[in-house]
C-alpha cells in the first residue's frame, strides 16, 4: 500500500509518535498530530522550535518558508527569531537565477518579520524535478505568555482571521495561471497571485495583537487540509467538540470562482494565512478590535463544545457532519 500526495495519515503519525517517548523534562511540549510546535524549558525564556517543508508551491517559495514557519512559532504566543534552510535544488536545471531568488525571497522575509538567517544546508540533488525548501524557524517567549491551548473549555468562542484560503489561492493563481487565463480576468490572476503578500500568509501580526488583548486560550494555523483540518486539530488538541457556523465563515470570492472551476472544496484548501483563535467568550470583542485595529479582519465563527457532543457544522439547513480531507485539496489538484 502507497500513501496518496499529502500529509501522512493522522491514524500512522500517532501510530509513529507512539514510538517516541520524550524523556527530557526540559520538553515541555513535544510531537502530536495537530501540534504547531514544540517547547523547551531555558529557564525564564522558553524557546519554541518548528520545521516545516514547501512542497506545492515553486514560485517565492523562500518567502512561504519563513511565513509558514513564523506563523507556527507565534501560535505559541512566541516571537519567531531565528531561520535555518534547508534547500534542495534539482539537477540540471539549478542556475544562478533560480538560486538567487530563493535566497533573495528568504531575506526579503526575515528583514519584514524581524528574522534572523542563522544556517541551513544547500545541495544540488538528484532525481528532484523543482526546489524543495525545508526551514526551522526558532522563536522565544516568556514562560507566562506561553500558549499551549491546555486551559481550552466548552464555552470558548472560536474567531477566525482574513478568510480562507489565502495560501491556497495564491498557489492555484500562480501553478494554475495557463489553465486559467482564459477562464478569468488578467486583473484577478495577479491579485490572487500577490495574497501571498496581500492579505499576506503570515499570520504573527495578528498572533502578536490577539495576544495583547488577552483571554487568548490556543491558536493554531490551519495549513494542509484547510481550515476544516485546523479545527479539527484544535479540537483533538483540547480534547473536545466544536460547533462552527458555515456562515460565518469568510471565503474570498476568487477563492470560490477557483474551486468552482477545480470542483475543490474550500474548507479543505491549504489555508496558511488565516488565524484560530480560542478565546474566552468575554475576550472576544476586545481581541476582535485590536487585530482588526492592525488592519486585519477577525470574526467569532463558533465555540467549543464537549468531546461528546463532537464537531458539527451548522449550516442554514441544519447542523451536518464536519468534513474529513484526508489530503488537502491542492494536493488533490496537482496529483
Amino acid at each position: 500500500m502507497t500513501y496518496p500526495v499529502g500529509k501522512l495519515p493522522s491514524k500512522v503519525l500517532e501510530e509513529l509518535l507512539a514510538r517516541n517517548v520524550v524523556s527530557d523534562p526540559k520538553v515541555l511540549v513535544g510531537p502530536s498530530v495537530g501540534q504547531d510546535a514544540a517547547v523547551i524549558d531555558f529557564g525564564q525564556t522558553l524557546l519554541v522550535a518548528k520545521t516545516d517543508p514547501i512542497t506545492f508551491a515553486t514560485d517565492e517559495i523562500g518567502w512561504y518558508a519563513v511565513n509558514v514557519n513564523a506563523n507556527d512559532i507565534a501560535t505559541m504566543g512566541a516571537r519567531p527569531r531565528w531561520f535555518l534552510a534547508t534547500l534542495l535544488l534539482p539537477g540540471g536545471k539549478a542556475g544562478r537565477h533560480l538560486v538567487d531568488g530563493i535566497y533573495d525571497d528568504i531575506l526579503r522575509a526575515c528583514e519584514h518579520l524581524g528574522i534572523a538567517l542563522v544556517g541551513g544546508h544547500t545541495e544540488i540533488t538528484y532525481g528532484l524535478t523543482r526546489p524543495i525548501l525545508a526551514g526551522q524557524m526558532l522563536g522565544e517567549v516568556a514562560r507566562d505568555r506561553l500558549v499551549t491551548g491546555d486551559r481550552v473549555a466548552p464555552g470558548d468562542r472560536v474567531l477566525l482571521t482574513k478568510a480562507v484560503a489565502v495560501e491556497g489561492t495564491a498557489i492555484i493563481a500562480r501553478e494554475k495561471r495557463s489553465e486559467l487565463a482564459d477562464l478569468f480576468e488578467e486583473a484577478t490572476l495577479k491579485r490572487c497571485s500577490n495574497f501571498l503578500h496581500d492579505p499576506g500568509i503570515s499570520v504573527v501580526e495578528e498572533a502578536m495583537a490577539a495576544c495583547r488583548a488577552g483571554g487568548v486560550k490556543a491558536m493554531h494555523d490551519p495549513t494542509e487540509g484547510g481550515l476544516a483540518t485546523g479545527v479539527w486539530e484544535l479540537a483533538r488538541q483540547a480534547r473536545l467538540g466544536a460547533r462552527i457556523r458555515l456562515q460565518e465563515i469568510a471565503v474570498f470570492e476568487e477563492t470560490r470562482r477557483f474551486c468552482d472551476h477545480f470542483r475543490l472544496d474550500p474548507l479543505g484548501l491549504i489555508a496558511s494565512g488565516s488565524l484560530l483563535i480560542v478565546a474566552e467568550p468575554e475576550a472576544t470583542e476586545a481581541i476582535s478590535e485590536r487585530v482588526e485595529t492592525a488592519g486585519i479582519k477577525c470574526r467569532e465563527i463558533g465555540e467549543m463544545t464537549s468531546e461528546e457532543q463532537g464537531l458539527a457544522l451548522v449550516t442554514p439547513e441544519g447542523e451536518r457532519a464536519w468534513p474529513v480531507f484526508e489530503r488537502d485539496e491542492i494536493a488533490r489538484l496537482f496529483e
